[in-house]
């Protein structure tokens, strides 16, 4: 596979099937004293990071295959492999993959002769899986072929679905688990394609499922997405879901409270695939968990963040920055596809009300300053609506009204109307989340030789509502986070966005990084200085300590 970024560096080895980098992550951990002072200790670790050049035969089943995301994101996979074109009121369009940050965005690599920014395509960073190539099957309950589930979903334009029509008509779901009690009881009109037993035999089908689908098309790896409905909580209890051990015992037992997005959750662990849970619900319980840590699969979740709530990450991370006190935080919103429909039950809409409000928690407790006892509220006062409109179809409406309290007792509000369709916002988020678990599956990183094992659930969490082991909901350190990694996996030190090299010491630039520094920010290793003059790059070969003073001096060559 042709390398597109290379980072010259001695620190990183291009080889024909790997790539391998060392990385000194610098971090530092801080205590609080009871007199309110910090003390901060910065660390650093060495680290190797080794990334599998090679990408495997990648397939993914989908839960809920026949539904809105289901096909829309087959249908959006489809188009871009065959080219397609169609016509809507406003003229041609072509298909692609805009909201996805792997096929469209890019990354900050660093600064050109001219001192500008010099931007990267993401998908050329690192090797990454051609989502035209990646082999798609699934399950649903309803036996509806693809083509007449897109036409029932009513996403795509017309023409786009007559188009399509030809590479979906021959995709037919897999029988499905289903449990009445876990949906909304209008659900009951779609189902016609579920299977039957005990919850464990219906797990180890689907385990059976995985496997055909693996040989019948040639596959190294299988990824598991749950796009189903959104189901209620289930209940954790000592006994019967708190361990693996536990867990197997109930689906033999088919105990009422196990889900089936849990039932899956656990074929797609037992066979070594990853899970991804794009739907609120508690699906990832502690027996999961245990499962998952024991096989050492990567799972994540929980609920694929669309609209509302991705801005919601964004206002409140301006807000709490900008040291603005938001204290009443409303958000309605109303949708008619299916998803709307099965939300429509409060049961499943407490299961996405939850989700939807603990994205602010984190960024509120951040600044104990705006929130200290003997200020007013404690937190914001947070409302979260869903109605279920039919007519509205996918395009979903979203309004919120922010209030927040600003300086000498004045107040600020922001009323945000956001108009949105549904499943074309979802579906590259879904290619986003396949696409870097395959990536960062390949990926391994070492401390002192001990491989170190991290949380999906965090890493992915910018496209996750409610992310697991959540550090942080704040969106752009969420997408930080993953530009870091990659970073990492090229030994180029983590983004700090200073710009020091535009300023006052842009005359001197040095190539080589972790050097010992002589007290003038000049490294003792160094033996090419690179040097910043007249809006070019000029080099000064095998500067040595002593004549560092006499650089601009002495004889310089242009880098071609």
């Amino acid at each position: 596979m042709p390398v597109h970024v290379k980072v010259n560096s001695p620190k990183v080895t291009y080889e024909s099937d790997f790539i391998k980098a060392k990385y000194c992550y610098e971090s530092s951990s801080a205590t609080q004293h009871p007199d309110g002072r910090i003390t901060i200790n910065p660390y650093t670790l060495d680290m190797d990071v080794t990334t599998a050049a090679k990408i495997p035969r990648t397939g993914l089943m989908m839960v809920g295959w026949g539904g809105n995301n289901g096909t829309t994101f087959t249908g959006m996979c489809l188009a871009n492999k065959h080219n397609l074109t169609w016509h809507s009121k406003v003229g041609e369009h072509k298909a692609d993959f805009l909201g996805s940050v792997s096929m469209i965005g890019t990354f900050p690599v660093g600064l050109n002769e001219a001192g500008e920014e010099v931007f990267a395509p993401v998908r050329h960073m690192l090797p990454m899986l051609n989502p035209t190539e990646m082999e798609i099957d699934g399950w649903d309950i309803s036996n509806m072929n693809l083509a007449d589930g897109m036409k029932r979903a009513a996403v795509f334009d017309w023409e786009l679905q007559e188009k399509l029509r030809s590479h979906m008509e021959h995709l037919k779901p897999r029988k499905a688990v289903f449990f009445q009690d876990f949906v909304a009881a209008n659900q009951a009109d779609r189902v016609n394609n579920v299977l039957t037993g005990s919850k464990f035999e219906q797990m180890e089908q689907i385990r059976a499922d995985i496997c055909d689908f693996k040989k019948e098309k040639n596959l190294d790896k299988v990824i598991i997405l749950w796009v189903g409905n959104t189901e209620r909580f289930s209940e954790i209890a000592s006994g019967l879901n708190d361990t693996w051990e536990n867990l197997e015992k109930a689906m033999k037992a088919s105990a009422h409270e196990i889900s089936p997005s849990t039932v899956y959750a656990a074929a797609a662990i037992l066979e070594g695939c990853a899970f991804i849970n794009g739907s609120p619900q508690n699906t990832l319980v502690p027996g999961i968990l245990e499962l998952a840590e024991k096989h050492k699969v990567m799972i994540v979740g929980d609920d694929l963040k669309t609209g509302q709530t991705k801005l919601k990450s964004v206002l409140m991370d301006y807000l709490v920055g900008a040291g603005l006190k938001p204290e009443s935080i409303v958000s309605y919103n109303h949708l008619g596809n299916n998803d709307g429909k099965n939300l429509s039950a409060p049961q499943t809409f407490r299961s996405k009300e939850i989700t939807k409000r603990g994205v602010v928690d984190d960024m509120v407790a951040s600044n104990k300053e705006l929130f200290a006892a003997g200020t007013g509220p404690q937190k914001p006062d947070h409302l979260v609506v869903i109605k279920y409109v039919p007519y509205v179809g996918d395009s979903k409406r979203a309004m919120d009204e922010y209030t927040s309290a600003i300086a000498m007792g004045g107040l600020n509000t922001l009323v945000i109307h956001n108009t949105c369709e549904d499943s074309l916002l979802a579906a590259p988020i879904m290619l986003d989340l396949v696409l870097f678990l395959e990536l960062f599956q390949r990926m391994d990183v070492k401390v002192n030789g001990k491989k170190i094992h991290f949380e999906m659930g965090q890493v992915l969490g910018y496209w996750m509502k409610a992310p697991l082991h959540t550090m942080t909901n704040s969106l752009f350190r969420q997408r930080s986070c993953i530009e870091n990694l990659v970073r990492a996996a090229l030994s180029l030190p983590a983004n700090n966005h200073l710009f020091l090299t535009k300023g006052p010491i842009a005359k001197v630039v040095e190539t080589q990084q972790n050097g010992v520094s002589n007290g003038n920010g000049v490294h003792r290793d160094l033996n090419e200085l690179v040097v910043l003059k007249n809006n070019k790059i000029l080099s000064n070969v095998a500067l040595t300590q002593q004549n560092q003073k006499l650089a601009e001096s002495q004889t310089i060559r242009q880098i071609k």
